[in-house]
């Protein structure tokens, strides 16, 4: 790939709007399309990658942040999962787009982890929700005491993440939410159907666990919502 072509590949991965120059067909894609906007990527159509990377940005940051913990490690990682999805897009042979990406997008964040060489800590800073998220911010209408109540269950609730081990931490991001079905997982993963649900229900007993000692959550057999 080009320097000019990575440089506006790292723009886009970085940007909240499509860039100028995409087509109206482009922008009303949805994820049916994600066949059609890879092929035109492959053919050298920047714009299509452009409107893919809108489109799967809030998810690819979302899994990053929740792998990570940290703002600033999720931005990164997040930029270079594109950057590497663009670099190696004629490779991808389908079926799920979606997968794919977020397969490389979890392997980088776990790069990530191992460059660092320790464990992640909770950033008060990181978004709290996202539009792909299951996390949401307290309703505007509820009372101080509400909003911190919420606040503080997100913050517990993304510590409990980062105690799990890599495997079931993402088995869990990727199942409970990014809201992948077990066979999506186990290609975003690359692993079967039977270990990707042993590791949910592990990872799942393990945040139940942490949950239940904090008292963050007050119904033995309740699965906690991410």
């Amino acid at each position: 790939m080009g320097s000019s072509a990575r440089m506006m590949a790292r723009k886009a991965a970085q940007r909240r709007r499509p860039v100028e120059g995409v087509s109206e067909v482009l922008l009303q894609a949805t994820a049916p399309e994600d066949g059609r906007l890879v092929a035109l990527t492959q053919e050298g159509d920047l714009a299509a990658f452009n409107t893919l990377v809108e489109t799967y940005r809030g998810q690819v940051y979302n899994l990053c942040w929740r792998m990570l913990g940290l703002r600033e490690a999720a931005e990164d990682a997040t930029q270079e999962a594109f950057l590497s999805a663009y670099r190696n897009i004629r490779r991808f042979r389908g079926p799920s787009f979606r997968a794919w990406l977020l397969r490389i997008a979890a392997n980088t964040a776990t790069d990530e982890l191992r460059r660092r060489h320790r464990r992640p800590q909770v950033s008060l800073e990181a978004p709290i929700s996202t539009s792909e998220t299951a996390l949401d911010l307290p309703d505007p209408s509820a009372g101080p005491e509400e909003c911190a109540l919420r606040l503080e269950q997100t913050r517990c609730l993304q510590a409990a993440l980062l105690t799990l081990p890599l495997d079931q931490r993402l088995s869990v991001i990727l199942s409970d939410v990014q809201g992948l079905s077990y066979e999506e997982v186990g290609q975003a993963m690359g692993s079967s159907l039977g270990t990707v649900k042993s590791r949910i229900s592990r990872g799942r007993a393990r945040l139940r666990r942490y949950l239940l000692e904090r008292g963050e959550l007050s119904l033995p057999g309740q699965r906690p919502t991410l």
